[in-house]
């Protein structure tokens, strides 16, 4: 059997909405490089609601950012300011430490609409942990998008099939997302490590059944056959492992030293304020 765990994600209050958490996992804490992986939605929401997380901080990680639906304004402590729309990536590397809010401009806000996406972060190698803070926007039209077997597939990061996603990458990273009809199928891509997650519909893995909301994790070096039981989205993670991490709040590193003293960074006021969103903040839990 190449299939090591199948997760089921938990439902996790971020403030004016849940969201699925499915990684880290109590008996799977990373896949390659991805430390991190929340679905948003998909969510509607009235007039006057919406996404709306304050100012907080990051270190020794990069956020990854895709859109099904919707729209969401970024700002950080860089200056930069960017709506994110289906088919975008907004890559944000922490480094040393950055701030960020994550928005609706009012123009969106004011009208019922609906969001749905992906949000993932990943560990940054140990040499480039205390990289200087970046911002990337990637729009949608720079990134691959294929036929592979027949299916609708577009490259976020990583290579795969003989593409290369223009995405910066520090380590070997897989981002993959497929479109499946059913009955549809094809054989993943190679990865050292290598996961699976149904955004929509219902899939099997070398005939072992993979069902919406639901993440696949192969064995370390393991691909296989991926089949649509009805049409389907699916995400494909993966690349290279490394060390252990650890995890506090939106803090990642490879020493628990850093975490802490980033946690007291943040409660003293010594992180940069966001231009523009400099009012409201999330306090340190």
């Amino acid at each position: 059997m190449s299939i090591k765990h199948i997760i089921t994600p938990r439902e996790k209050d971020i403030g004016d909405f849940s969201v699925r958490r499915v990684l880290p996992y109590a008996r799977q804490k990373m896949v390659g490089p991805w430390i991190f992986f929340d679905h948003m939605g998909p969510a509607s929401f009235p007039a006057g609601k919406g996404v709306n997380v304050r100012p907080h901080p990051h270190i020794n990680l990069a956020t990854v950012t895709y859109l099904f639906e919707g729209e969401i304004f970024h700002r950080d402590s860089l200056g930069n300011a960017q709506s994110i729309h289906p088919g975008d990536i907004n890559l944000m590397v922490a480094g040393r430490g950055i701030t960020h809010s994550e928005r609706e401009r009012e123009e969106v806000k004011s009208v019922a609409h609906s969001l749905h996406g992906l949000q993932l972060w990943h560990a940054l190698p140990e040499a480039d942990e205390e990289t200087d803070p970046a911002f990337y926007h990637y729009p949608a039209r720079e990134l691959p998008t294929f036929l592979q077997a027949g299916v609708d597939m577009r490259l976020m990061m990583g290579s795969a099939y003989g593409f290369t996603s223009p995405v910066k990458t520090f380590a070997e990273t897989l981002y993959l997302e497929a479109h499946m009809k059913t009955g549809q199928a094809f054989d993943l891509p190679g990865a050292e490590q290598l996961a699976v997650y149904v955004a929509a519909g219902k899939v099997s893995i070398n005939d072992q059944e993979i069902s919406r909301y639901s993440m696949a994790v192969l064995d370390d070096g393991q691909s296989g056959t991926v089949q649509a039981l009805e049409d389907a989205c699916i995400a494909i993670i993966g690349g290279e492992p490394m060390p252990e991490r650890y995890l506090d709040w939106n803090f990642v590193s490879s020493s628990r030293e850093r975490i802490e003293q980033a946690r007291e960074d943040w409660a003293a006021g010594r992180f940069p304020l966001v231009p523009g969103d400099e009012e409201e903040f999330i306090p340190l839990p």
